[in-house]
């Protein structure tokens, strides 16, 4: 098991099609009160099976916590949790030792482990493996919002449709708490109907589309973080990475400063004679890689689920002979809507080692 944290640390274990996936969180502090029932809750929001727009592989995702709690109340100890796996169907992953999925870990994970390693659903690199991370996130986003500080994530865009952006000075007036009522998390009404569109001509058609996620966290106070390796993105973005198929992440104005003065990109500083704020907040509420107190605010691009229905190119590796591959299966045409409590969580734990740091 790899380890994410300087402070924190969270090791996730299992593979999609076994018995029990899972995760140990250690450093979180004794006497912590964790609300259960609004634990599962979150989680809910990322079980697969809720709608066309998911796997129809049915999961309940139900916690069972094995260490670190006594009743609901955190004990100093490494909190472990798994999750047992009920709906696996691993026959239909029997073909994929030796013809590799394109756009998988498959090929990848077959070179550096040999020809015996786990590939059902995905086996370690499936997408199953964010519902402990969000058990992980669960519990930090619980204790965050005890220190005033909130996160919420939305769909920003599926394929060429697109949400509104949250405002970078104050994103919570989009109204985070509606957001996270949604099953299919946008702003716009009219944008979530496009996407659905788009999402459900990708699944007639036998195939999938990716998209953008964006991500805010407000409350935070200034000088959290550290400058270099150790940087507020850099920490943000290691666990963002941890979420299978993000290919790409901007803070604030990101790639779009690129094209801008230093004029206009540059954030301008005020006082209300108590605090110190931004004007514009084009950096995302990081700098020299630590918080300026003004929101963090990061994108992520989601990249289209690679397993679809279309007939693709492939090899036998046994033969290595050039083949036709037609993946059976269960699988989400987009991601995307199931992938936000993940942001979230991934967000929250960063945030939490970053506290953690005083």
């Amino acid at each position: 098991m790899n380890a994410y944290g300087v402070n924190l640390k969270l090791k996730i274990y299992g593979g999609s099609h076994d018995e029990r996936i899972g995760m140990i969180l250690s450093g979180i502090p004794a006497g912590e009160v964790i609300d259960l029932d609004a634990l599962r809750a979150f989680m809910a929001r990322r079980a697969p099976g809720n709608d066309q727009f998911s796997t129809a592989r049915k999961e309940p995702d139900e916690p069972v916590f094995l260490s670190g709690l006594d009743g609901n109340v955190t004990n100093g100890e490494p909190i472990e949790a798994v999750i047992y796996n009920k709906n696996q169907r691993s026959g239909d992953y029997s073909s994929l030792s030796d013809i590799p999925r394109p756009s998988h870990a498959d090929f990848a994970a077959r070179m550096k482990y040999g020809e015996n390693v786990d590939l059902r659903g995905g086996g370690h690199f499936s997408g199953r493996l964010t519902a402990p991370m969000c058990i992980a996130g669960g519990i930090c986003l619980q204790i965050l919002a005890r220190k005033g500080i909130d996160v919420c994530a939305h769909i920003l865009s599926v394929a060429d449709a697109y949400d509104e952006s949250f405002d970078l000075v104050d994103p919570a007036s989009a109204d985070f708490n509606s957001i996270k009522a949604k099953k299919f998390a946008t702003i716009s009404p009219s944008a979530e109907e496009k996407m659905r569109a788009i999402i459900e001509d990708a699944r007639l058609d036998g195939d999938s589309v990716g998209g953008i996620i964006e991500c805010a966290a407000t409350g935070l106070s200034a000088g959290l973080g550290e400058h270099i390796f150790l940087g507020v993105e850099g920490r943000i973005s290691s666990i963002i990475f941890g979420i299978p198929a993000v290919k790409g992440i901007e803070f604030g104005r990101g790639f779009g400063s690129a094209a801008l003065r230093g004029s206009s990109n540059n954030d301008a500083f005020y006082t209300d004679g108590k605090k110190v704020y931004t004007k514009t907040n084009n950096a995302g509420g990081i700098l020299g890689g630590m918080t300026s107190g003004m929101p963090i605010i990061f994108r992520a691009a989601i990249k289209p689920t690679p397993s679809i229905a279309k007939e693709q190119d492939s090899v036998s590796l046994s033969k290595m002979e050039n083949v036709k591959l037609k993946i059976t299966g269960r699988h989400d045409p987009c991601i995307l809507p199931r992938a936000i409590p993940v942001f979230e969580a991934a967000c929250a734990i960063a945030i939490f080692d970053l506290l953690l740091d005083r």
